[in-house]
């Protein structure tokens, strides 16, 4: 089978990392080797900018900045790890892409048309094969984030949720405009419900 590039999005709380996990043990079990990474990180240059990025104050990095680390992570991402992986027949499963960016850095007031350039400068433009926006209201997000991190809040799920409700209207945004990439899939189902529904999905690639 083809290896192809998946990726999870959606708001704090959404099960992104839970469904990452259990998608790729659905898909191994129908013989396919995956990969499953994460943004920011994924290869040892882009860890160290996750810790720049979700550590310290709400303010420590403007969104211009932020998107420039954002994009610094995800080149290095792709070429240590992402890219390798798909070339030696590998499925990757990735927690986070440029979605994202365009969803929380677009909620911050920067342009989707910059963040899609800067995109094509340090990713050479490569989009997923699929993408999964897991959608969930924020309140409810916001209370399983609690729950999984108590006060351990990042940067990003600590502030408010006007915020975050400008975050998910950026997926939907997204996902209305590119109905053949991406998938708005209800995640305030059973964690198992979900998991079914992304591997339907993707059934006529398996």
């Amino acid at each position: 089978m083809t290896p192809r590039f998946i990726t999870l999005e959606g708001g704090e709380g959404a099960g992104k990392s839970t469904q990452a996990r259990a998608l790729a043990q659905a898909m191994e079990a129908r013989g396919a080797r995956v990969l499953v990474t994460r943004e920011p990180g994924g290869s040892d240059g882009a860890e160290a900018i996750r810790t720049l990025l979700l550590e310290g104050a709400a303010g420590r990095w403007s969104p211009r900045a932020e998107t420039l680390l954002f994009a610094a992570a995800r080149a290095d991402h792709l070429e240590k790890t992402i890219r390798p992986a798909l070339a030696a027949g590998s499925w990757v499963i990735c927690d986070r892409f440029v979605d994202s960016t365009r969803a929380y850095q677009g909620a911050s007031g920067i342009d989707d048309a910059a963040i899609l350039a800067l995109h094509g400068f340090g990713a050479e433009g490569l989009l997923p094969d699929r993408t999964f926006v897991l959608d969930l209201p924020v309140a409810e997000g916001r209370a399983r984030a609690e729950a999984r991190d108590g006060a351990a809040a990042d940067r990003f799920a600590a502030r408010g949720d006007a915020f975050h409700e400008a975050v998910r209207a950026g997926f939907h945004r997204i996902a209305a405009a590119e109905p053949a990439r991406v998938r708005l899939i209800d995640a305030a189902r059973p964690p198992e419900a979900v998991t079914a529904a992304l591997l339907a999905d993707l059934t006529s690639w398996l």
